[in-house]
């Protein structure tokens, strides 16, 4: 599988924006009501330059007339009404869009964090957390800025331009396209600068996903990198993406910062136009003062949205690069699903069988090879063998984190493939040496957000495997903090509290990645007891580093390469003198 990284944008462009929009469609009602709010700003922002230009040509011709004094106060509050209006009609649409925004971002986020609770283990080993974080965050909250400013703004711009091209008109239609001889420069300048801004949006994205997953590892990978003192260099090669992040920053400013003051000189020129053709024409009597008044504060206005229109641009670019990623993610195929039919497991009694399975994380290169074995309800069943033999392989597939490419794999008879994974999986219990917790408390990480768990099956279950023990002596007991990945737990105490979480869900079966290893010997004890009651009428497959812990199981499967080569009891494989002799006499010889 390749990384998310190499997504071609090509196909993107009106698809991503049209999947935009279908994400604003439920709130199509509010667009609407911000879209008047936007028409009626603009027309109150189109008659404040003509009331200027009223106010001005009032004065030149009743100067020195008391008469006029009244007007120019009727004049001077309708312009303050004009201008309180349109503050209040600004803020209400602000808000309107504000609400919209957050709701389709919520929405965004949920489908976005669904979707990755759905993708298979494969596509998190390929894909680096970081980088999935930041489309989680980063990317989306740049998503929050077009929804809430760019789409109704820019039918604000666009509706402010055609008012003061048509106003203009108009008023004087000569005088109009003097001044609009600068347009075809402003086309050319937006049509390079959005062109241009686009592809480093892009880069600029793909920059800080990459950072956010360098960052991401090492920081998770600190230890090793203390340990072997080679913190300068992970300096450099941090300092050398921030560079490149850097560079790719300020090319994009150099070209905003060559498009704005292009558009300011524009707007300069157009002004010049305005006042050496406006004056002649008033010279001449063909206009008043009062239009060359109105026309100077509509090629101040009409400049206004113009920029604003480019710095839209902007946020369109950064949002659809964003977008671009999120969307790629969301399409990212779900390789585990449900089969049409699937059924709930009910009563589970807990065998299990393997038929003739084949199977490869890649291509055809096989990890398991033609694997059959049967697990009775109850039965205690121990795979071992050398790294790389396909005992942890089984134990996904059981889980079907993966799914196989030839051969079957029953629980109580019926096909993995068609049982809900939910209900699959909530019958099986997996526990490994690194066990996660999260950050909460206590209560939580055994809960795991299932309100259907009582706090009395909590205390219940803690009492069973032993965890009570070390749990009541913290000062807020079972609300004790627990910080990331529960580090401030001994690694005896994070297995005794996933134990306490696996009964609490009460699972038929139970997969073990020998779960004593690196654990004390005080608490070694405690475990051992705590797996004893843990297996007690529950089907359990335990993969087996230690022989010693296995010698009591029903069966022992010895793997090899991918393929089954003994199987038995712990005295009959001693006897037979194979695979299994020689592993256990290379561990207690040593």
């Amino acid at each position: 599988m390749e990384q998310m990284e190499n997504i071609d944008f090509k196909k993107y462009s009106f698809k991503t924006i049209r999947r935009m929009l279908k994400y604003a469609k439920p709130y199509i009602g509010w667009f609407a009501l911000a879209v008047v709010f936007i028409f009626l700003i603009v027309g109150l922002e189109l008659y404040q330059p003509i009331i200027l230009g009223s106010a001005t040509d009032l004065i030149v011709e009743n100067i020195g007339s008391p008469s006029a004094a009244n007007e120019m106060i009727v004049l001077g509050l309708k312009f303050l009404g004009i201008v309180l209006l349109s503050i209040g009609l600004s803020y209400s649409q602000s808000m309107v869009l504000a609400y919209i925004g957050q709701k389709i971002i919520l929405n965004v986020r949920m489908d976005v964090f669904k979707h990755l609770h759905r993708l298979s283990i494969n596509f998190f080993n390929n894909n680096p957390i970081g980088r999935l974080v930041t489309r989680a965050t980063n990317d989306i909250e740049t998503l929050n800025e077009m929804y809430t400013s760019v789409i109704v703004n820019m039918l604000r711009s666009i509706s402010l331009l055609v008012g003061i091209i048509v106003t203009m008109l108009m008023y004087n239609i000569k005088l109009s396209l003097l001044t609009f001889t600068v347009l075809p420069f402003i086309i050319i300048f937006t049509t390079v600068f959005s062109f241009a801004s686009k592809k480093i949006y892009r880069e600029i994205r793909a920059k800080i996903s990459a950072l956010n997953a360098f960052v991401s590892e090492h920081v998770s990978g600190m230890k090793i990198v203390q340990i072997f003192a080679v913190e300068d260099k992970m300096l450099g090669k941090f300092k050398q993406r921030s560079e490149e992040l850097r560079k790719r920053l300020m090319d994009h400013i150099k070209i905003f910062s060559v498009y704005a003051p292009s558009t300011y000189l524009l707007n300069i020129v157009a002004l010049v136009l305005l006042l050496w053709f406006g004056g002649k024409m008033y010279m001449a009597g063909e206009i008043t003062i009062g239009t060359i008044v109105i026309f100077q504060r509509y090629i101040g206005k009409f400049f206004e949205p113009i920029q604003e229109f480019a710095e839209q641009l902007n946020i369109i670019q950064s949002a659809s690069a964003s977008a671009e990623r999120i969307f790629d993610l969301l399409d990212e195929k779900i390789e585990i699903v449900d089969s049409p039919n699937a059924v709930e497991l009910k009563d589970l009694k807990g065998e299990i069988e393997f038929k003739n399975v084949w199977f490869a994380y890649k291509d055809e290169e096989w990890i398991l090879k033609d694997v059959s074995f049967k697990v009775k309800p109850g039965q205690n069943i121990a795979f071992v063998g050398a790294t790389g033999a396909g005992k942890t392989t089984i134990q996904n597939l059981i889980t079907r984190y993966y799914d196989i490419q030839k051969g079957e794999i029953l629980i109580d008879g019926i096909n993995i493939r068609d049982i809900k994974l939910d209900s699959l999986r909530i019958n099986i219990g997996q526990m490994l040496q690194d066990v996660f917790l999260f950050t909460g408390d206590i209560k939580s990480n055994i809960r795991l957000r299932n309100e259907k768990i009582s706090d009395e099956e909590i205390y219940e279950a803690s009492k069973y495997v032993n965890a009570d023990g070390f749990i009541s002596k913290f000062k807020k007991k079972y609300d004790e903090p627990v910080i990331e990945r529960g580090a401030s737990f001994s690694a005896g105490q994070r297995q005794l509290l996933s134990f306490a979480r696996t009964l609490a869900f009460k699972p038929k079966i139970l997969i073990l990645d020998e779960a004593t290893a690196n654990i004390d010997t005080e608490t070694e004890g405690l475990i051992q007891d705590a797996l004893g009651k843990l297996m007690k009428n529950r089907t359990t497959l335990i993969v087996a580093h230690r022989l010693s812990t296995i010698q009591n199981a029903d069966k022992i499967i010895v793997m090899h390469k991918g393929r089954i080569m003994e199987e038995g009891t712990h005295q009959e494989l001693l006897s037979n003198h194979g695979m299994y002799y020689k592993l256990y006499k290379l561990q207690y010889e040593h």
